[in-house]
């Protein structure tokens, strides 16, 4: 992030556990859900109710937000893809 001049805002440590209820709070200020697992990319409009399916793909096996979760303006990227992270942050 930094060798690419995009300022962090806030980190939160990976021993701080996210959860279900944490990642609904996410959505309801986000207008754009990118999520990413593996190479399948997810995107949905989520709104003041965020559907369950939204949720879900936010989440990893254990049940916690799965890393990198970023918010740029109005849109979430949940997941690691460098071409989809690169088209959105740079």
């Amino acid at each position: 992030m930094e060798t690419s001049d995009i300022k962090v805002a806030e980190k939160v440590p990976a021993s701080r556990k996210l959860q279900a209820d944490d990642a609904r709070q996410l959505l309801e200020n986000a207008q754009h859900l990118i999520a990413i697992k593996g190479k399948k990319v997810a995107t949905f409009a989520p709104g003041k109710t965020p559907e369950q399916a939204a949720i879900d793909a936010m989440l990893g096996p254990t049940g916690n937000l799965r890393a990198p979760t970023l918010r740029v303006g109005k849109t979430l990227i949940v997941g690691f893809d460098e071409a989809t992270l690169t088209e959105h942050l740079l």
